[in-house]
C-alpha cells in the first residue's frame, strides 16, 4: 500500500485526530509539518472516488473555517482561518479547487437527474457547496487587509489578485465561469446550482479583481490627472458620510402652533420640530418614521391603514418622546443650512445653450460652440459666463466621447488606438459575446428573490440550496425554515445589486460606452419596473426585517454553547433594530437606477410612466442620509415631468431637494421650462446612443470585420501561396468530388461565350 493510500484511509477513518494535529503543528509553528499535510490533502483531491474526494474537501473546508473544535474563542478560530487561507493558496488548493468545480459544472449526468427530479434540495449540491464555501473563504479573507499582514501575506494577496482578474482559467477570468454557472441556471440546465453561494463568491470576486468604491474615487483622481482635466471638487464618499438624514426646517408659524399645543398640555402626533432637534433624533436612531400627517402626500399616494394607527417604529418615540428645545423668540427658530454639501457644476453643453439663447435675444444671431465670444452682449451676461465657466466640470466621459467621434471620422490619421488591459477591459472583453444573457439571468434572480414577486410554477427556484430532503414536521423547524428562506432571499438581493453597481461603475470609468451598453441591457430588460416593483412595498418593514438568528452566528455557533432556540426567542429575532443588509441592498438599487437614468429622458419618463413619484416618496421615510440623497435624485429628474400641482403640493419635497441635491446651475428642474423636456425626440435619442455603442464595440472588438480600410493582397503568387487549412476528411472525399461536380458535367461552352 502506498503512502498516498494510507494517508487517504488515515482522513477517512480518523480524520479528526489528524485535524488535532494540524491545529498543534500550528500552535507550534511547524510550517513544514502544515505544508506536508496540505500536500497530502491536494493529492488526495485527485481520488476518483467521488465520496472520497468529497471527504477530503470537507476536510479542507474545516482547515478554512479555522478549525473551530480546537480553539476556545471567536478570535482564535478568525486567527487560524486566516492562517490556513494563506497557507492553502500558497500550496496551489485554489487552483485544484477550480479544476473540481469546472468538473462539477460540466457533469452532465447530475445535471440531467436534476432536471427530472420533481423537488431539489441541498443533497442535490452538496460536493458544489463545499468547493464554493471554500473558494468563498479564500477570496473574502485574501481580499481583505489587516494591519498586521506580513509582506508575504502582501505579496500574496496581489498576486492572487492579478491570478483572478486574468484569462488565465481556460483564457477568461473566474468571474466568467462563475457568470456561467449563472445563465445555465436561470436556463434551467442545471436547478441544483446554489445559487446564493455562487453570487456571493461572483460579487467578492469582482470586488475583489476590480476594487471597491474607494478604490474607484483613486482611480478616477488618476485618470483625471492623466487627462489633464481639473481635479473633484470634493470626494463624494467623504460628503455623503458626513450627511445627516433630517426633513426640511419647520416654518415659525408652524413652531408657534407646535408651543401653544404643549401649553395646553394636548399629546401631539409628533409635529414638526426645529431643524437642529430633529437632527440630533436622528442621530440617536436614523431611521425612525415620520407621522403621517408630516407628509405632503399625493392621494394616490395615501397608505390605506386606520386613522391613528401608530407605525411600530415610533411607539417608543411617542411614548418616550425627546425633550423639547428651550424656548425662544419664534423669529429665532428657523434655521438655515450654513452651506451646501456640494460644489455646483455646470456642463460645457450648458454654456453654449446659454450664450445661444443670450445671442438670439440680443443680437439675433448665434456663433455655433463659441463660448469665449461676448461682443455685443450686456455686462449682466459677461458676469453670468464667468460664473458659469467658474463652474465648469468635464467629465472623464465626455473626452472618452470626444476622442471615440475622432476616431471614427479618422480612422487613418488617428491610427489604432491603445487599449490598457486593465481588469475591467479584461472582463469587458469575455462578458462581450454574452453580455445580454448575462444581464438578463441576474434580473431574473433578483425578480425571484424580490419580497413583493409571489410564487408561480413557471418561475425559478432559488431555493434549491436551502430545502432539506425531508420537510420540517414541528413549528418550531417550520419557522427556522421560513426565517433561513427569507435571509436566503435577502443575501441573494444584496449580491445582485451589489455586482450591477460595481460593473456600472468600472466600466463608466473604464469607457463610457462600455458603462451604456451594459445600462441598455438592462433597461431592455426591464430593470427599471422590476426596481420600482421592488420598492412599492413597506418599505420600513422591509428595512427593520429580522431573518436572523444570533444562536447560529459563525462563528459564535462552534464556539460556545448552543442555547435552546424557542418559537419565542425566534420570533423577537436579533438585538439589531434594523436589517443592515436589506438597507444595503435598496441603497444599490437606487443608485443602478440613478445611473442608468442620469441625463436620459426617455428613461426618465419610464420613471413617470410607471408612476414612480408616490413609491420614491414613501422609501424618504427611512431616515438614512445616504438612502435619501438618492431617492431625491430620482425626485429630481423627473419633477419638470410631473405638472404645476404636484411641485405645489410637494415643497417640502422640492426643498428637501434643493439641499441635498448637487446644483446644477442652468438645469429648470424646479420649473419644467427646459428644452430638453420634449417628449418628441426620445426613441431618436435612445437609437443614437445604441448606433454610438454598435460602432465602438465594432471598431475596438471586432477584428473580423469588412472594412473598407482593410488592405487588399491582389498579387497573384502570394494569394496562390497562402496554406489554406482543409478538414481532414476533405483528402479522402477530393476525387468523388471532382468526378460528380467537374469531370461528369457537361460545359455549356456556348453558353459562356454569350453571357459574356
Amino acid at each position: 500500500m502506498s503512502s498516498l493510500q494510507c494517508f487517504t484511509a488515515e482522513i477517512f477513518t480518523n480524520s479528526r485526530s489528524l485535524w488535532k494535529i494540524f491545529y498543534q503543528y500550528s500552535e507550534g509553528s511547524f510550517l513544514e509539518e502544515q505544508r506536508v499535510y496540505v500536500m497530502r490533502l491536494l493529492d488526495a483531491l485527485e481520488v476518483t472516488d467521488r465520496d472520497k474526494r468529497l471527504k477530503v474537501a470537507r476536510a479542507i473546508l474545516y482547515l478554512a473555517q479555522g478549525v473551530f473544535d480546537e480553539c476556545d474563542t471567536e478570535a482564535d478560530v478568525l486567527y487560524w482561518s486566516r492562517h490556513n487561507v494563506f497557507l492553502l493558496y500558497d500550496m496551489g488548493i485554489f487552483t485544484a479547487l477550480l479544476e473540481l468545480l469546472s468538473m462539477e459544472i460540466d457533469n452532465n449526468q447530475a445535471c440531467s437527474s436534476a432536471v427530472r427530479k420533481p423537488a431539489i434540495s441541498l443533497a442535490d449540491s452538496t460536493e458544489l457547496r463545499v468547493l464554493l464555501s471554500i473558494m468563498y473563504l479564500m477570496v473574502e479573507t485574501i481580499r481583505v487587509e489587516t494591519e498586521g499582514d506580513s509582506p508575504e501575506r502582501k505579496a500574496a494577496r496581489e498576486a492572487f489578485k492579478t491570478e483572478l482578474g486574468s484569462p488565465l482559467y481556460n483564457g477568461e477570468p473566474f468571474a466568467l465561469l462563475l457568470f456561467t454557472m449563472v445563465t445555465k441556471f436561470c436556463s434551467m440546465n442545471a436547478p441544483h446550482f446554489p445559487m446564493k453561494k455562487v453570487l456571493l463568491l461572483l460579487w467578492k470576486t469582482i470586488l475583489f479583481t476590480l476594487g471597491g468604491f474607494e478604490e474607484l474615487q483613486e482611480m478616477k483622481v488618476r485618470m483625471r490627472e492623466q487627462l489633464n482635466l481639473s481635479p473633484l471638487p470634493e470626494d463624494s464618499i467623504k460628503v455623503v458620510r458626513q450627511m445627516r438624514a433630517a426633513s426640511p426646517p419647520a416654518s415659525a408659524m408652524e413652531l408657534i402652533e407646535q408651543q401653544q399645543q404643549q401649553k395646553r398640555g394636548r399629546r401631539s402626533r409628533r409635529p414638526l420640530v426645529k431643524q437642529d432637534s430633529l437632527d440630533t433624533y436622528n442621530e440617536r436612531d436614523p431611521f425612525k418614521n415620520d407621522d403621517a400627517r408630516d407628509e405632503e402626500d399625493d392621494p394616490e399616494d395615501v397608505d390605506s391603514g386606520i386613522e391613528g394607527e401608530v407605525d411600530p417604529l415610533d411607539r417608543d418615540v411617542i411614548i418616550q418622546p425627546p425633550p423639547p428645545p428651550p424656548l425662544r423668540p419664534p423669529t429665532e427658530r428657523v434655521s438655515f443650512p450654513r452651506g451646501l454639501p456640494w460644489a455646483p457644476k455646470v456642463r460645457e453643453k450648458d454654456i453654449e445653450h446659454f450664450l445661444e439663447t443670450s445671442r438670439n435675444k440680443f443680437i439675433g444671431f448665434t456663433l455655433g460652440n463659441d463660448i469665449d465670444t461676448l461682443v455685443g452682449l450686456p455686462r449682466p451676461i459677461h458676469e453670468s459666463v464667468k460664473t458659469l465657466k467658474q463652474h465648469k466640470y468635464v467629465s472623464i466621459a465626455e473626452v472618452q466621447i470626444k476622442r471615440e467621434e475622432e476616431l471614427q471620422q479618422c480612422p487613418m490619421t488617428m491610427g489604432e488606438e491603445e487599449v490598457e488591459e486593465t481588469p475591467a477591459e479584461i472582463l469587458y472583453l469575455g462578458m462581450l459575446p454574452s453580455l445580454s444573457q448575462y444581464v438578463i439571468a441576474l434580473l431574473k434572480l433578483l425578480l425571484a428573490a424580490a419580497p413583493t414577486s409571489k410564487a408561480k410554477t413557471d418561475s425559478i427556484n432559488i431555493l434549491a440550496d436551502v430545502l432539506p430532503e425531508e420537510m420540517p414536521i414541528t413549528v418550531l423547524q417550520s419557522m427556522k425554515l421560513g426565517i433561513d428562506v427569507n435571509r436566503h432571499k435577502e443575501i441573494i438581493v444584496k449580491a445582485i445589486s451589489a455586482l450591477l453597481l460595481l460593473l456600472l461603475k468600472h466600466f463608466k470609468l473604464n469607457h463610457i460606452y462600455q458603462f451604456e451598453y451594459v445600462a441598455q441591457h438592462l433597461v431592455f430588460a426591464n430593470c427599471i419596473p422590476l426596481i420600482l416593483k421592488f420598492f412599492n412595498q413597506n418599505i420600513m418593514s422591509y428595512i427593520s426585517a429580522k431573518n436572523s438568528i444570533c444562536a447560529l452566528d459563525f462563528p459564535h455557533c462552534v464556539v460556545h454553547e448552543m442555547p435552546e432556540l424557542t418559537a419565542e426567542s425566534l420570533e423577537a429575532g436579533d438585538s439589531n433594530q434594523f436589517c443592515w443588509r436589506n438597507l444595503f441592498s435598496c441603497i444599490n438599487l437606487l443608485r443602478i437606477l440613478n445611473k442608468i437614468t442620469k441625463w436620459k429622458h426617455s428613461r426618465t419618463m419610464m420613471l413617470v410612466v410607471f408612476k414612480s413619484a408616490p413609491i420614491l416618496k414613501r422609501a424618504l421615510k427611512v431616515k438614512q442620509a445616504m438612502m435619501q440623497l438618492y431617492v431625491l435624485k430620482l425626485l429630481k429628474i423627473q419633477t419638470k415631468y410631473l405638472g404645476r400641482q404636484w411641485r405645489k403640493s410637494n415643497m417640502k419635497t422640492m426643498s428637501a431637494i434643493y439641499q441635498k441635491v448637487r446644483h446644477r446651475l442652468n438645469d429648470d428642474w424646479a420649473y419644467g421650462n427646459d428644452i430638453d423636456a420634449r417628449p418628441w425626440d426620445f426613441q431618436a435619442e435612445e437609437c443614437a446612443l445604441r448606433e454610438c455603442i454598435e460602432k465602438f464595440n465594432t471598431r475596438r472588438y471586432d477584428k473580423n470585420q469588412n472594412s473598407d480600410f482593410t488592405p487588399v493582397d491582389n498579387c497573384l503568387q502570394s494569394v496562390l501561396g497562402q496554406r489554406v487549412d482543409l478538414p481532414e476528411d476533405f483528402h479522402y472525399s477530393y476525387e468523388m468530388w471532382l468526378e460528380r461536380e467537374v469531370f461528369s458535367q457537361p460545359i455549356q461552352w456556348e453558353g459562356l461565350l454569350q453571357a459574356q
